[in-house]
């Protein structure tokens, strides 16, 4: 379909989805609101409702309202999100209602009746707070730095709640960015992920909002502590991921699970084939009878006792407690978080020719069996909040992390046809430590018909960038064959003292980034909502050059944001936006000089469509994103520098829809159609044309099989290009489907789920890889996992 014929069908859809009427407030209503902040649960309620709410003289953001889950009118479930807050409600029409404090008990009964001073609710919704069960998540803070109903943010923005990563039986932050528009991933041949994210490499993403590492090699945190996964689309170095290389196309935010009033009581299982396990737990509730102490403990093992090739070595360990203090306008989280991941390198084959028809066989397990990385993370965060009245807000948060890495494995090159290849040892290892801190003043005001939700805030980040020290070894044989040649040694037999080669990379560069930072959320009147926002950006990077000299760089730049949203229908959405972007690459070039900041500019429309009862919503977006230069890793293999890219146009279109169909009936789908030009008019490589996920689960309501459900899916996507490690020929890596499916039951305290992955047994590849590494995902696995609330 072309974008062209694309906003008429919208309006159609929501001329039928969304007929203009009167509310009735006496008609019922579902109602499905969780315990949550009052705020929240009152945008929650007008939109359930299709009301408009406003608040008089009343501070209901630091409000909690027990909820409401039920079929009842406007009236009744308004009564119990309000009981116990010490307000109350009038109906001002059909579609409005007013929330204003009980009349004082000194006030008659008699006084005259007057119109109150009522101001619309601000526009703070928390993310992922309405209706839990669905796949459903229409709110997010992670592209504003506020809570923002993203039907009506001129931007794209993509939730990925952990309904759906539970239904899916996902495992990892790279299976829950599967179900987004535009966005892919690759095995490293370190077992990290590599992300590409409208046609870009990404960095690591964001950690509720900071930076979750100062380059593109860094770990997640298991799926267990997340609450659920953002994807924000185009540049956003106007949110301040500055340190983070490369986010053109976009980025990941990890919304982490936090300290909560209602107890949670939570084990979780899983069991897979080669001895895969998982145990973890998930506690949270008050602390004491006060109410104003809450804590969360997170904590996860995982074991596996070989790879399908027979590589060993999975041992994982995460722990996560929190704690949360809140006294009137005042609130404190704390944090520390302790991941170590010890993984076998992914299993893979070679291509002993130009394509993929000479890739070797799966079952053939080249290098080592106790080919591993290490991956060892430790974060202390915090996260303050004083509220001075009704308009002004003072937020900070801040963290300190250090992470490290070290590589055991064997890379191979130099094939020919029968067999023969060059193998070399490689061992080492990487470090580096970074704070960052955020101060945000937020004011809520409005002139008549005019509302602001503003922001201006002062970022600061200092990382330091570790050395790399490598060692290369070479087996002690001369000559090596796959198929006749005895088995590869382990890498620390060929790497200790007395090695062949050590490539140490120097400097320990220092480098600092603080910006000053100006939003405005406007609305005007129903229909209109402008983002504007400003971010003026400056680095320091301390270094030595290649002769060992220091050299300190000092840089700053204005990135400025815009976008405008008009309101067809209280449901249809159409926006329009420009959004910049700028890269201060801290990693070196050749000659020891730092690389050129790049920039970037994505201009993108779209439309947002809330259907069935407003328990889904339809997203459609056409971007393009113009890059002057990329800085790229110039030396897969030490000793490592960095160098300039070729500038990129990127454009696409992107359909995305999450949400409820009917009770029971839960469905996700994505769908981008892409196309990437380099400015030097070279083939772009790694980047299917088209990429379709689609999932869709049902869990029976009633009768005696009450409880249980079914899911299934497919992931798909075009054909792409390879490129050998000698930049000599490009290769074609045909297109694939991967389909999976499971069977599950949910009972009151227990969840369980039998499913298989690629379910038809198909032999499937990257979308992007060279001839020494070819990520294998072949055969079909069977996976159990499940809960119990204790």
């Amino acid at each position: 379909m072309s974008r062209f014929g694309l906003l008429p069908m919208m309006a159609a859809l929501a001329a039928a989805a969304a007929p203009c009427r009167a509310v009735d407030a006496a008609a019922a209503l579902h109602f499905a609101i969780p315990p949550q902040s009052l705020a929240t649960a009152l945008i929650a309620f007008g939109r359930q409702a299709d009301m408009q709410v406003l608040t008089a003289g009343g501070k209901v953001d630091a409000v909690h309202s027990p909820g409401v889950s039920a079929d009842c009118t406007a009236a009744a479930a308004l009564g119990q999100l309000l009981q116990g807050t010490g307000l109350t409600f009038s109906f001002v029409d059909a579609r409005t209602v007013v929330v204003k404090p009980l009349p004082a008990a000194s006030k008659t009964a008699t006084a005259p009746a007057t119109r109150p001073d009522v101001r619309q609710l601000a526009p703070v919704v928390a993310t992922g707070e309405i209706d839990r069960g669905d796949y459903l998540v229409d709110v997010g803070d992670g592209a504003t730095r506020v809570d923002t109903d993203l039907l009506e943010l001129p931007a794209s923005v993509s939730e990925v709640p952990h309904a759906l990563l539970d239904s899916q039986q996902a495992s990892s932050v790279a299976d829950a960015v599967r179900n987004v528009a535009g966005v892919l991933f690759l095995d490293g041949s370190d077992a990290l992920p590599v992300f590409l994210v409208r046609g870009f490499q990404v960095g690591n993403g964001m950690i509720d909002g900071l930076p979750n590492s100062i380059v593109s090699y860094g770990d997640f945190p298991p799926l267990i502590g997340i609450d659920h996964v953002e994807v924000l689309k185009g540049p956003q170095a106007i949110i301040g991921d500055a340190s983070v290389s490369n986010n053109f196309g976009g980025l990941i935010n990890l919304v982490m699970k936090q300290p909560t009033a209602t107890p949670v009581h939570k084990l979780y299982f899983s069991m897979g084939q080669y001895g895969g396990s998982q145990l973890g737990v998930d506690l949270g509730g008050p602390l004491g009878k006060g109410g104003e102490w809450t804590y969360r403990l997170v904590a996860s093992a995982e074991y596996a006792d070989r790879t399908r090739q027979g590589r060993r070595g999975q041992r994982n360990g995460y722990l996560a407690p929190s704690i949360g203090w809140r006294s009137g306008a005042n609130r404190l989280t704390v944090s520390v978080e302790r991941i170590v991941r010890h993984e076998p390198i992914p299993d893979y084959a070679v291509m002993l020719g130009g394509s993929l028809s000479s890739e070797t066989s799966p079952g053939l397990m080249t290098g080592n069996p106790s080919d591993h990385s290490l991956f060892r993370t430790t974060r202390l965060s915090y996260a303050f909040e004083h509220r001075f009245d009704d308009t002004w807000t003072f937020r900070s948060r801040g963290q300190y992390v250090r992470q490290d890495s070290s590589v055991q494995e064997w890379y191979l090159g130099g094939f020919s046809t029968d067999g023969d290849a060059s193998p070399m040892a490689e061992r080492y290892h990487y470090g580096d430590a970074f704070y960052t801190l955020q101060n945000d003043i937020v004011g809520r005001f409005d002139s008549g018909a005019i509302q602001h939700v503003l922001v201006a805030g002062f970022d600061y980040s200092r990382s330091q960038s570790g050395r790399v020290d490598a060692v290369l070894g070479f087996p002690p044989q001369s000559g090596y064959n796959l198929y006749t040649s005895p088995p590869l040694p382990p890498v620390s037999s060929v790497t200790g003292p007395g090695s062949n080669f050590n490539a140490d990379v120097p400097g320990d560069p220092w480098a600092i980034d603080h910006a000053v930072f100006l939003q405005d959320q406007i609305a005007l009147g129903e229909r209109w909502d402008v983002l504007l926002a400003l971010r003026r950006t400056t680095y320091e990077l301390a270094t030595l050059d290649a002769s060992g000299n220091p050299l300190t760089e000092h840089k700053s730049q204005w990135v400025p944001n815009a976008g405008l949203l008009y309101k067809l229908t209280p449901l249809l959405s159409l926006y329009a936006s420009a959004y910049s972007g700028f890269q201060a690459n801290e990693v070196l070039g050749k000659n020891g000089q730092p690389l050129l900041p790049s920039h970037s500019r994505q201009l993108e429309a779209g439309t947002k469509l809330m259907l069935f009862d407003q328990r889904a919503m339809l997203t459609a977006a056409v971007y393009r994103i113009m890059l002057d230069h990329s800085n790229d890793l110039g030396s897969p293999r030490p000793p490592y520098y960095g160098i300039p890219g070729p500038g990129q146009s990127n454009r696409g279109v992107e359909l995305e829809f999450n949400g409820r169909l009917a009770p029971g009936l839960d469905l996700s789908a994505a769908y981008s159609n892409a196309l990437v030009s380099n400015h030097d008019g070279t083939p772009p490589v790694g980047l299917p044309r088209q990429h379709f996920n689609l999932w869709a689960s049902y869990r029976l309501q009633g009768g005696p099989l009450r409880g249980w459900g079914v899911a299934g899916g497919v992931l798909a996507r075009s054909a792409s290009r390879g490129e050998l490690s000698d930049d000599s020929a490009y290769f074609a890596i045909p297109g694939q489907a991967q389909v999976d499916a499971n069977v599950s039951w949910q009972g009151r305290r227990w969840t369980v789920t039998l499913g298989a992955r690629n379910l038809l047994d198909r032999n499937l590849h990257d979308v992007e890889f060279d001839e020494t590494f070819v990520p294998l995902h072949c055969g079909r696995s069977v996976l159990l996992s499940g809960s119990r609330d204790f």
